[in-house]
């Protein structure tokens, strides 16, 4: 059972299981069947859970190197050989389970998945890390849509961007000091704790506005609540603005 529980955590499943509900959510909005929507859900967890266990894969050292005991590698929860096998398979299964939403969709989705990849093996030090967070989460709603068949409107590309690059400064903060130690200089390292909090909240509040005038409103108190936890805040922000558009849409 440790190392099930050990796979489980290194694959980030709170992020994970919230990505891939409000990919599901947007499925519902655009109104795919319910196969459409399974399929939805099933290719976007195996790219999420691929996205998990290659992150906790590659900072294993790093992760071991500054004491990171809430880590299932370093702690010795789950050995690094069981993680890099998960990711394979996540990712053999992320193939078919794209493509079931159709060829362009699910080339889409591909780009979506390796664009995360090219976060954790070479950008994530960069001044370019958010470029893959921008990316993913602007072609994972296309994707979505795109399996209706439909085109993707501009702002919800936009939005998804702007969500996805908050969602990125979020992340980063709670472990600024701990990756600068490390040798990580990603763009949020670069400028710091103040200011990325700052771009967290300009991204996000963004993002609403551009999805909903009334998701402003709520994610703003979401994020005056959310400074001690960034990347629950932007999750709960992103989910806030699919459920408005869910219940806006007619």
């Amino acid at each position: 059972m440790s190392t099930v529980s050990g796979l489980v955590r290194a694959s980030h499943p709170a992020p994970a299981v919230a990505v891939t509900v409000i990919s599901m959510g947007l499925a519902v909005v655009w109104g795919r069947s319910p196969a459409g929507i399974a399929a939805v859900g099933a290719a976007i967890l195996a790219g999420q859970l691929s996205v998990g266990w290659l992150n906790d894969y590659l900072d294993r050292d790093r992760d071991a190197a500054s004491g990171r005991q809430d880590k299932p590698i370093p702690n010795g929860e789950v050995a690094a050989k069981a993680v890099l096998v998960a990711f394979g398979a996540a990712s053999v299964a992320l193939v078919p389970l794209s493509f079931l939403s159709g060829l362009i969709p699910g080339f889409v989705h591909l780009v979506a998945v390796g664009s995360a990849w090219s976060y954790n093996a070479l950008l994530k030090g960069t001044a370019f890390s958010v470029l893959p967070y921008a990316v993913s989460f602007a072609a994972g709603p296309a994707f979505v849509v795109l399996g209706v068949p439909a085109t993707p409107p501009w702002w919800l590309l936009t939005a998804g961007a702007l969500l996805g690059s908050g969602a990125h400064f979020a992340n980063a903060l709670p472990d600024l000091a701990q990756d600068l130690a490390t040798g990580v200089r990603g763009l949020p390292h670069r400028l710091g704790p103040r200011y990325s909090w700052a771009a967290t909240c300009l991204l996000l509040l963004a993002a609403a506005a551009v999805l909903n005038p009334y998701a402003v409103a709520l994610s703003a108190v979401v994020l005056l609540f959310g400074r001690r936890h960034p990347f629950q805040a932007a999750m709960l922000v992103s989910l806030l603005d699919v459920v408005l558009l869910i219940v806006t849409t007619p």
